[in-house]
Order: C-alpha cells, then sequence, then structure tokens
C-alpha cells in the first residue's frame, strides 16, 4: 500500500492559504491577459488597424509567451516558484498600464511581447506550488477544482471587461485589469509559501508502493526516456488544444462583430459562454479521473476530447446558421475541452515530474502548447475576411480536435502499457 504522510492542522490551514493564493494568482493574470482580445473591436475601429495587424500584435505576446514558458521551465526551478510568480504579476501589471495609452501599433506589440514573457510565469510557478502541498491520490479531484482558475480566469475578466467596454473607451479595459492584478499580487505576497518546508512543516512527498518515498528526482536535463515521451505526448495534445482555445479566446468577440453585427460589449459578453461551460468541464474531469480511472488522466481526457471533435464539427455544419447556435456550440466545446486540458497539463504534468519536477514539466508542456496558439493567431489573421464566412476557422478547429486526440490516444496505450498517465 502507498504511505501517506500524516499532516497536522498547521499543514491544513497552510495547505488552503496555499490553494486560495495560487488559485487567485492565475485568475489574476487573465485580467492582464484578455484586454487586448475582449477589446479587438473596439481598437481597431479607433485605431483603424485591419485584421492582419491585429493578429501581429497578438502573435507578438504569443510568441513571447511560448518562448517564455521555455524560459520557465529552466530559469523557474532555479528561482522558485514564489519568487517567480510575483516578479511575472509585477512586470505584467506595469505593462498592462503601458498598454493602454499606446500611441501605435509597433509600440502596442512590443508592450504585448513583454506581457507575453510576463505572463509565462503563472502556469508553471502555480503548478509547481501545488505540486509540494497535495499528494498524487488526491491531485485529479484538487487540480480539477484548482484548474477552474483559468475557466474563472477565462470568464470573470470578460464580463468585467464587457462591462467596462460598455461604459468606457477601450483603454479602461487595460487599466481594470492592471488595478485587479495588483490586487492579487499583495495576497498573493501574504498567503503563499512554496513548500511545507519553507515553514518547517514535514514536507508532503510523492508515495510509492511498500511503504517507501520516492527518491529524489534527477535534474529536468535527466528525466526518464518514459517520462520525456510523456512530457512530448501531452506537449502535443497541448499544441493542437491551445491552438482552438486561443482561437475563441482571440477572436470570438471579433467574429460576433464583424460575421454576426453584434455589438462590442454583448459581443465580449457573447464569448464568456465558451468559458462558462468550461467550468463544469473541468470540474467534472478531475472527478471522474479519481473516481472511475483510478488517478489515470489519458482516459477520461480521451472521452471528452472526442466530445470536443464532434462539438467542433457541429460548428462546420451548423455554426454559421445563427449567433444563437454558434454561441451554443461555443458553450460545448468548453465543456469538452478545458477539462483534459486541465487535467494533463495540472495533476498529469505533476504526475510526470513528481513535485520536484513539476514546475519543469508543467512549463515546459506550456511551452509546447503555446506554439499551437502561435499557429492560430498568423492563420486567422490571414485567412479570415470579415463578410466571407469562417468556414476555414471552423474546419481548422476540427482538424485541431482530431489531431488533439491523437496525442490523447497514444497516451491511453501508453498507460495501457504501464508507461503512460
Amino acid at each position: 500500500m502507498a504511505m501517506a504522510i500524516s499532516l497536522t492542522p498547521a499543514h491544513h490551514r497552510w495547505r488552503a492559504r496555499v490553494f486560495v493564493a495560487t488559485w487567485l494568482s492565475y485568475v489574476g493574470f487573465y485580467f492582464c491577459r484578455q484586454p487586448f482580445s475582449k477589446a479587438k473591436g473596439a481598437i481597431a475601429e479607433t485605431t483603424h488597424w485591419d485584421t492582419r495587424t491585429l493578429g501581429n500584435i497578438w502573435a507578438t505576446y504569443l510568441i513571447a509567451y511560448a518562448l517564455g514558458q521555455f524560459l520557465a521551465s529552466t530559469m523557474g526551478p532555479r528561482l522558485g516558484p514564489r519568487r517567480n510568480v510575483l516578479l511575472g504579476m509585477a512586470v505584467s501589471v506595469a505593462v498592462t498600464l503601458a498598454m493602454g495609452e499606446a500611441p501605435a501599433w509597433p509600440v502596442m506589440a512590443a508592450l504585448a511581447g513583454l506581457n507575453g514573457l510576463a505572463q509565462a510565469t503563472g502556469w508553471s510557478g502555480n503548478v509547481g506550488t501545488m505540486a509540494s502541498w497535495f499528494h498524487k491520490q488526491e491531485r485529479g479531484k484538487i487540480m480539477g477544482v484548482w484548474s477552474t482558475n483559468f475557466t474563472v480566469g477565462a470568464l470573470v475578466p470578460g464580463w468585467v471587461i464587457a462591462a467596462v467596454l460598455g461604459i468606457a473607451s477601450w483603454p479602461w479595459a487595460f487599466y481594470s485589469g492592471a488595478a485587479v492584478l495588483a490586487v492579487v499580487w499583495v495576497q498573493f505576497y501574504l498567503l503563499q509559501r512554496t513548500r511545507p518546508e519553507d515553514l518547517g512543516l514535514t514536507a508532503i512527498d510523492d508515495p510509492v508502493t511498500d511503504g517507501v518515498l520516492a527518491p529524489a528526482a534527477p535534474e529536468p536535463e535527466q528525466l526518464s526516456r518514459d517520462a520525456w515521451i510523456n512530457v512530448l505526448l501531452v506537449g502535443g495534445f497541448y499544441f493542437f488544444i491551445k491552438l482552438i482555445r486561443y482561437a475563441l479566446w482571440s477572436w470570438v468577440p471579433y467574429f460576433l462583430k464583424t460575421g454576426y453585427g453584434v455589438g462590442d460589449s454583448k459581443a465580449a459578453l457573447f464569448s464568456t459562454a465558451f468559458d462558462l461551460a468550461g467550468l463544469p468541464g473541468v470540474l467534472v474531469t478531475g472527478w471522474l479521473s479519481d473516481r472511475y480511472f483510478g488517478s489515470r488522466r489519458g482516459g477520461v481526457s480521451l472521452i471528452m476530447t472526442l466530445g470536443a471533435v464532434a462539438s467542433t464539427g457541429l460548428l462546420i455544419v451548423l455554426g454559421g446558421a445563427s449567433v444563437t447556435l454558434f454561441v451554443v456550440l461555443l458553450a460545448a466545446i468548453g465543456f469538452f475541452l478545458y477539462g483534459p486540458d486541465s487535467l494533463l497539463t495540472g495533476a498529469g504534468a505533476i504526475d510526470i515530474g513528481n513535485r520536484r519536477q513539476a514546475t519543469f514539466a508543467a512549463a515546459f508542456i506550456s511551452g509546447i502548447g503555446s506554439l499551437g496558439a502561435v499557429v492560430q493567431e498568423f492563420a486567422i489573421s490571414r485567412n479570415y475576411k470579415p463578410g466571407e464566412g469562417l468556414g476555414v476557422v471552423f474546419a481548422m478547429l476540427f482538424g485541431s480536435a482530431v489531431l488533439a486526440a491523437a496525442f490523447c490516444a497514444a497516451l491511453v496505450w501508453r498507460n495501457r502499457r504501464g508507461k503512460g498517465i
């Protein structure tokens, strides 16, 4: 049987504090990540930047974000999650304030790039913290709840920005987002601690069979062959999932405005259907993983990803018919996509890297995934023409869902051979 360390009341108190601090931190990051995408239509209207220019600006952010993830895979473990995340949040606040004042698109692009580097500290740093506070047997359930941070992080800022755009000019979307993250920075500083040992508490290690604690893990460069294969498979899965997620985050408000004639505030609001439906999807997937799949991540992720395949397929057939059908299918994609996204890149990354290398595994996987986000920005900005329909975009989303399912199926096959997650 696996051995679990007895947790003291102090462990439980600090686990709650760390959970809240890291959860709010990642939600806060989105308040400085979403303003450009949600206000894209309003920005274009006042600056007269065309679709390609808008795409280039956000591609700069996404490229920097992807590079930042790979940097975080090496620098993150050395700086430690606490300093890494605090620095990233501080830089993101300053840059987002400046984006509200950007006088020309090259300046906006440069600021977006700096924001991408800062934002890259968020996921891996916070996942690295969580890895030290929770056992493997509880990670599916705990990380399922915790991973609602990027669903709520996509949802609540969208509502706030929609309200701001309804009463003020687009720069205020940036100012309000920066103000929220500044407040979150303070609570993170007060509540977060990287590991129990930092407080003089007993470490919470990954237990293994026969009552023996797992030995110290090797350096990231010395991960086992099987661990590297799993990292690359989850990374490939995440490339296509993140392509879909960022395509919808980045462009749906713009599609609703230019393709369906919806106003700026309503477009930002309607686009949150994707994130709203993703919230129960995350909770259901994490619960199923622990309850029925024995804390294995691949099988339930494959089932949910196949649901995303079906939903994007229906988008090709029905998505152009009306705003209502488009939003309903958007919600269906969110439900099926968010669960495997959060499970494999959260609990899955920790399982691959264990508590000592969770930061590295999460950052490397996220870095590969972030390349998919870059690809979609260039592809859509160069292939979508307002007034010409969304068929090409819908086909790209469907193809990406199919390929994500293929990578997930490979993880399931490896798991059946005792080598997967």
